[in-house]
């Protein structure tokens, strides 16, 4: 029965409160027994209270003893609890105050929050963000339970998001959560490492390394160990964690700043990760501890790179023969395992046929052990063989002596380093000549990937600059194509340093397509090198091409690093590169320097769009009748900065807009088509190129179109169905004759013009 409905008097109430001695929700501030206050000089002393340290408070308040339910109004449950209670549950701990029922919905709406919070602050890193954020969610009495998921939620992630949460707790410590606040969320995070364990294996060192983390940032008190310790049973993994972050971490010498860079994600180089690997092997075959070597190995992170610990084993192998079993037992259980795919062991064992000739100047025998370890690990079943090329006893031929090569690439390093700096194109041109004199395309295509690499790894600038430099050197294509494919075969190592290595390589790859360095059809030759669309030629080859494809591709290629010839101007607009042509061309018409409007026409880094330098100097000579124009294309066609697909393309321009030009020049009809006939002879123009192709390609493609449909109509007669026929050979057999009154004579017209030839 509620016991402040209206089914008794207030009198009774009074009664049952003074009989019960307890003041709960019935008391009244009228009630005889309510608190009053009393002097020193009262009269009445009504202070119960016993000065003997022993309590002399009645059991259950006065209410009942052994064998009853307590006292009438007691309906709260204000038992304490105990951890050590098997019916234990730590949610309870969050109802244990009157207003539990209240505070539920609220305290649940602010978790599935500060869920959120915590997975938007690893996608973005914004610290600024999420501090915002859990200070709008204004609930700071549940903040520790931020710091519970916070922390929680990155121990089953990368250490970037490890040291981001670290970062992040350290930035909202005392000004967003207050220090009981964290102290709280770390012992529930100790409490409950048995649960963590479950779906984190490493919950003991990953949980130890935060809460060292956070006493080295002065988060923690280092009191905190030692209490909650106390707190815990003997038996948790909550104690071992306690001793983990006591004596592995805080009590090794330089803990501080061993705690802080352990997180940090540092920028892996190939030789970090090589020295690393030597470093696992070598205490591998010291204390034959395979677990710890996969630790190791799943630490580097680099499965792509995983060949160069096969070969690093192999090399190790040949030159000490006792440890042969064991580094072949750790490959064959890694390759059985999964942790290193057949792709990368077939890679690893290919690279030691390559280099066995500089091996076998170490290890005299070199060839015939490398053989005897491929036929032990293709016979235990983690090595396919045929997958491999034949080991040949007799050292191979190299087209180039050692020396040579490794002299060239370091004066291609700077040659292309002073180039980035200077940018002059020709002191490039005058070093290449001293330094490869015979034209070698090996060198050749040794520079291509040696100014590819240095360029990605410096910013648009610089990508910008190799391009310009790879269309102006007007290399043999095999030689670029070699270069490039070189470049895709070290795109493994590459990735060490440039995560982007596939969309460099295939920008750079689109951009010589449009610069007119490659022909689309040398993109099939490298997909050749590289088969299957998984591989990582294919995948390079396959963007490409789809860059290629794209709209306005070749200007959309171009200014991607900038345009400009290495400039740090933005890309030009098309209008903005007509006028700057327009301008120099006029220059150069009234008296300008030859060299100096090459230079310009080169400088504009759009060789692409030349057709319209071509253009706009063949209509300046038919409007001006000024030879000197011509003599302009002749050095830049003669140089190679005009090709000769550029040179079609601006006489099949000029040509379309004859009919328009004629307004101004009423004789273009006239001198077009002895400029045609001159360009072919001196050829800059193919022979099968004639004028008025253009023109009337669209009254072919009409007629074409009109006399097949009368062919497929049954009402036409035989006479026409013949004559029909012979339209169809004249059109497409190239012999246009008529073509000038196609456009104003109907098919029958021509039918009886047909009859009478």
């Amino acid at each position: 029965m509620n016991g402040t409905g209206g089914f008794i008097s207030d009198e009774c109430r009074e009664i049952l409160q003074s009989a019960s001695g307890s003041e709960g929700p019935v008391s009244s501030s009228k009630s005889p027994r309510s608190t009053q206050a009393h002097g020193k000089g009262s009269l009445v002393n009504h202070d119960r209270h016993s000065r003997s340290p022993i309590d002399g408070r009645p059991k259950k308040g006065g209410c009942g003893g052994k064998g009853t339910w307590g006292g009438l109004m007691d309906t709260d449950c204000s038992y304490p609890l105990d951890s050590k209670d098997p019916n234990y549950d730590s949610s309870e701990e969050e109802c244990a105050h009157p207003n539990a029922r209240k505070s539920a919905p609220d305290f649940d709406a602010y978790k599935k929050k500060a869920t959120i919070i915590v997975e938007e602050y690893f996608a973005t890193d914004d610290v600024l963000s999420a501090t915002n954020e859990l200070k709008e969610l204004a609930m700071p009495s549940y903040n520790y339970y931020f710091v519970r998921k916070l922390v929680s939620m990155a121990m089953d992630r990368h250490d970037h998001e490890k040291e981001m949460a670290a970062v992040l707790i350290s930035a909202l410590y005392a000004d967003v959560i207050d220090a009981a606040q964290v102290y709280r969320g770390f012992s529930n995070l100790v409490e409950s490492a048995d649960d963590l364990i479950v779906d984190i294996p490493d919950t003991v060192d990953i949980l130890a390394l935060f809460i060292a983390r956070a006493v080295v940032d002065d988060i923690l008190p280092p009191a905190f160990l030692q209490k909650q310790r106390t707190l815990l049973p003997n038996d948790s993994k909550g104690v071992e964690v306690l001793e983990r972050a006591e004596k592995g971490y805080l009590a090794a010498p330089m803990h501080a700043e061993n705690i802080e860079r352990r997180w940090r994600v540092s920028k892996k180089t190939v030789e970090d990760v090589k020295a690393r690997i030597n470093n696992l092997l070598i205490e591998y075959v010291a204390s034959g501890d395979k677990k710890e070597a996969y630790r190791c190995i799943k630490d580097l992170k680099v499965p792509f790179f995983h060949h160069e610990i096969v070969k690093r084993a192999l090399v190790m192998a040949m030159e000490k023969q006792n440890t042969e079993d064991k580094l072949l037992d750790l490959l064959k259980e890694a390759a059985e395992e999964g942790l290193m795919n057949s792709s990368q062991i077939t890679k690893g064992f290919s690279r030691m046929i390559d280099t066995v000739d500089d091996l076998s100047l170490d290890i005299p025998n070199a060839q015939k052990i490398l053989k005897s370890l491929i036929s032990k690990a293709t016979s235990d079943g983690w090595l396919c063989a045929s997958s491999l090329r034949s080991l040949s006893l007799e050292p191979r031929n190299k087209s180039l002596e050692e020396n040579i090569t490794k002299t060239f690439k370091s004066k291609c390093q700077s040659i292309i380093q002073e180039y980035f700096l200077t940018g002059d194109i020709s002191e490039v041109f005058s070093c290449l000549e001293a330094e490869n004199k015979t034209s070698a395309g090996e060198l050749n295509s040794i520079f291509v990937k040696r100014l590819i690499t240095l360029a990605m790894d410096r910013k648009n600038r610089e990508k910008e600059m190799a391009s310009v430099l790879l269309s102006s050197l007007c290399f043999p294509a095999d030689d670029v194509v070699n270069g490039f494919v070189m470049l895709i075969e070290s795109a493994d190592d590459t990735a060490l340093d440039n995560p982007v290595v596939v969309e460099d390589l295939a920008m750079f790859l689109a951009r010589a397509v449009v610069d007119e360095a490659l022909a689309p059809q040398h993109l099939e030759e490298v997909g050749v090198q590289f088969s299957g669309t998984d591989s990582l030629g294919g995948k390079v080859l396959q963007m490409a091409k789809s860059l290629l494809k794209a709209r306005l591709s070749g200007e959309r290629i171009l200014r991607c690093w900038g345009g400009g010839g290495g400039s740090s101007t933005s890309g030009w607009a098309v209008e903005d590169v007509k006028l700057k042509i327009a301008k120099l061309l006029e220059e150069y018409e009234s008296g300008g320097d030859i060299r100096e409007a090459y230079r310009c026409i080169k400088e504009l880094g759009m060789p692409f769009f030349h057709h319209e330098v071509v253009k706009k100097a063949l209509v300046m000579v038919l409007e001006k009748k000024n030879e000197r124009l011509w003599g302009l294309l002749a050095h830049c066609f003669g140089s190679g900065l005009i090709t000769m697909n550029q040179m079609t393309k601006g006489f099949s321009r000029v040509e379309e807009c004859l009919d328009d030009l004629a307004l101004d020049v009423p004789d273009a009809r006239k001198q077009f088509p002895a400029y045609v006939e001159k360009a072919k002879t001196i050829g800059w123009l193919d022979s099968s190129f004639y004028y008025g192709s253009s023109t009337n390609a669209s009254v072919v493609m009409y007629f074409g179109t009109s006399v097949s449909a009368r062919l497929l109509d049954p009402t036409c007669r035989k006479f026409d169905r013949m004559t029909c026929w012979r339209l169809l050979i004249t059109l497409f057999s190239g012999s246009h004759f008529c073509c000038i009154a196609w456009e104003e004579l109907s098919f029958k017209e021509y039918a009886h013009s047909q009859c009478k030839i």
